[in-house]
């Protein structure tokens, strides 16, 4: 969320490649005269997975298999305000919706660090959080549990992972670059607050928001269904 007032809605379902409609919010939205600058429109694929490409966030044993994953790449907006590609790995029967909601998080101009697959992290949760990557499949187990975590099954997304960290109870975080970011409401951008148009977004396609998390908060994680 970066701070700017939550849109009034959120748009229907789009498909797996598409291109961007003007912005919604008129604050944002170019000029005619600046549509010679105007940046590439929103653009997704995607793609098959295989065991080698993901060396090290898939093993034997883990709840999906890679012929049940996808891998999309497609455009963000960095906070650098330019555009960029990068690469999610989900489940399949996800991919849809995480196209429609990254499209609208770019359309709206909401700020992403990076975007890579985890194994540019040797599978290394911390790792990525440290790096502020945006990220989503990983085979592992829900931290201190042995169940699987959403992530294992390619139904998890965790966004800005430092502008929005998990939280624990007493108030204290993991990563000391994510310190500044622990409370809310924060108006910043890349943050995700309580109710705002990010969290809209997502539950708009049935994703829930770690921010409503009892006890501690993962405010980076959506899940499809919860968990």
């Amino acid at each position: 969320m970066t701070g700017e007032p939550a849109a009034d809605s959120v748009p229907p379902s789009t498909p797996t490649v598409t291109t961007s409609a003007p912005l919604d919010s008129p604050s944002t939205a170019p000029s005619a005269s600046a549509s010679a600058t105007e940046p590439p429109a929103f653009t997704s694929k995607v793609s098959d997975v295989t065991p080698g490409t993901l060396k090290q966030s898939w093993r034997e044993g883990c709840p999906v298999p890679p012929r049940d994953l996808r891998k999309i790449t497609m455009t963000y907006w960095g906070f650098d305000k330019k555009p960029h590609t990068g690469e999610l790995v989900v489940n399949e029967a996800v991919a849809d919706d995480v196209v429609s909601i990254f499209k609208q998080l770019y359309d709206w101009r909401y700020p992403i660090t990076r975007m890579e697959t985890i194994d540019k992290y040797g599978a290394s949760d911390f790792d990525s959080i440290e790096a502020d990557n945006t990220s989503a499949f990983n085979c592992r187990r829900v931290a201190g549990s042995s169940s699987w975590s959403k992530h294992s099954y390619g139904k998890a997304v965790d966004i800005n992972p430092r502008e929005n960290p998990w939280v624990e109870p007493d108030g204290s975080v993991a990563h000391d670059n994510a310190r500044r970011f622990a409370e809310r409401p924060l108006h910043k951008p890349g943050v995700i607050n309580d109710g705002d148009r990010v969290v809209r977004l997502f539950e708009k396609y049935g994703w829930e928001w770690g921010g409503y998390f009892n006890g501690a908060k993962d405010y980076q994680h959506f899940a499809k269904g919860g968990g």
